[in-house]
């Protein structure tokens, strides 16, 4: 399912990654471009230390790079298309830097490539390698094939080996918080949904590897991990009995970690929130009091036809347990309207759904087909001006609800994980429990710190306060 995709396509903008500073002039260069959700980020960042045995360094330019990687996004035809586009000013470079005698590969990799596969060597014939989305271990290899002389290099096939076992060790860039991958793939096929076709079905790691890898995070300051997965709380990796763990087994396996103060989850699905997991929200204090949990639509008809599993009343019964067990819980939501025969009817009770549950957060998308998929063949497409109209209404709601919970912080003293510094001098910019990004005035040393903050003022996406304390 797509719900881990889509909640962050349009919050998540196409992005590069940043030279090293102290990079040399003789080093070959490597320019990555990332379209889409936290999980292609995190395969950017798995690509970059595979390549750094390789000699290369990262640039965010891309003339001069000696490598161009665009990790792609198909969720959505604008995605992809994007892609093309960036794909002839990668080819103008290429054609540029040959003048001076500099060669340039190009690469495509992550879902786009996965989909595609030799379409995108037809329609941009200058890319020199496209590398499916369970493939990008093998890029070292792949490079020096083409180096050898080889072209046009398609490599979209689901490997029998573990690409996580094949990577190197991670020594990432400081940070205070970071990404984890630790289930890939979905097996609900939801009939909007491409994950099947371009991730494949559910695969999960092992515990004993998940946990080595977050030890080396946090040895590198990281205080705080996302867990990352298209169906995550699906996830059921080995353990170190050998049986088969749940996600909420994880949680409490990675909270055994010293310096690790911090585990967040994302993307699942309502069908797989199971009774130890909304346990888990209640008992363990490093889990944070944020969830996301795709709902879609509020019509049991149109969720039938999603091929979703749930209802609308199975969706507010969960919600009712999840509070139960986690008062102050935030909860986050994607929403797909004008999905094909959604009805006016249909989409009063999306928004009735919407009121009644009070989201801290949404993603809401015009539906839009993806070729291959079943919904992309349903009869009754919903026009475009009536999804427009539809998601506007939507939007308002959303708006006004995320307002409403922001202001209910101003006043109250939260403990903010500081990231980076903020736009002006002197100031810090952190995450509250509740993901709610937030401005103080503060030193740089505190980077990487829990502080105590009161909460004085609430903009439309983030808020500001002063700092009480520390921990």
């Amino acid at each position: 399912m797509d719900d881990f995709e889509t909640s962050l396509l349009d919050e998540t903008p196409l992005q590069s990654r940043h030279s090293e500073p102290d990079a040399t002039p003789a080093a070959k260069r490597v320019f990555i471009k990332t379209f889409g959700c936290q999980m292609n980020v995190y395969d950017s960042e798995r690509m970059s230390e595979a390549l750094q045995a390789e000699g290369y360094v990262e640039t965010s330019d891309a003339s001069e790079a000696d490598l161009a990687i665009l990790n792609t996004c198909h969720i959505r035809e604008k995605a992809a298309e994007k892609v093309y586009s960036d794909l002839g000013r990668l080819r103008d470079i290429k054609r540029d830097r040959a003048k001076g005698g500099k060669d340039t590969l190009i690469t495509v990799a992550g879902c786009v490539a996965q989909a595609e596969g030799e379409e995108i060597v037809r329609r941009a014939p200058a890319v020199d390698l496209v590398l499916g989305s369970q493939s990008y271990h093998r890029l070292p290899e792949l490079l020096a094939r083409l180096r050898n002389g080889e072209s046009a290099l398609v490599e979209t096939a689901f490997p029998d080996e573990d690409k996580f076992q094949a990577l190197p060790d991670r020594e990432p860039a400081k940070a205070a918080s970071a990404f984890l991958t630790v289930q890939e793939g979905c097996d609900k096929f939801c009939t909007f949904c491409v994950v099947p076709y371009t991730r494949g079905m559910e695969y999960s790691r092992p515990v004993s590897s998940l946990v080595e890898e977050a030890r080396r995070l946090v040895a590198r300051g990281v205080r705080e991990v996302t867990l990352l997965g298209q169906n995550v709380n699906g996830y059921h990796g080995d353990g170190p009995d050998g049986r088969a763990t749940t996600l909420a087994g994880l949680v409490r396996h990675l909270a055994a970690i010293d310096g690790l103060d911090r585990i967040r989850y994302m993307t699942s699905h309502p069908r797989d929130m199971s009774d130890d997991l909304i346990a888990a929200h209640r008992d363990e204090e490093k889990l944070m009091p944020y969830l996301h949990l795709p709902f879609q639509a509020g019509s049991d008809r149109v969720l039938a036809a999603m091929n979703r599993k749930h209802t609308g009343a199975d969706y507010m019964r969960l919600i009712e347990r999840i509070r139960e067990a986690r008062p102050d819980i935030a909860l986050s939501t994607d929403i797909i309207v004008g999905f094909p025969g959604e009805t006016d009817e249909d989409f009063e009770a999306t928004l009735t759904l919407v009121k009644e549950v009070g989201f801290a957060h949404a993603y809401s998308f015009k539906y839009s087909p993806r070729p291959g998929t079943p919904a992309s063949k349903m009869e009754g497409q919903v026009a475009e001006g009536v999804k427009r109209e539809r998601l506007e209404r939507l939007q308002a709601v959303i708006d006004e609800g995320h307002s409403r919970f922001n202001r209910a912080t101003v006043g109250r003293t939260l403990p903010v994980l500081f990231e980076k510094t903020g736009r002006r001098d002197g100031q810090l910019v952190g995450r509250s429990p509740y993901l709610q990004l937030v401005h103080a005035d503060a030193q740089p040393d505190l980077i990487g710190r829990i502080i105590d903050v009161e909460i004085q003022a609430a903009g439309a996406n983030s808020l500001s306060g002063v700092i009480r304390g520390s921990k």
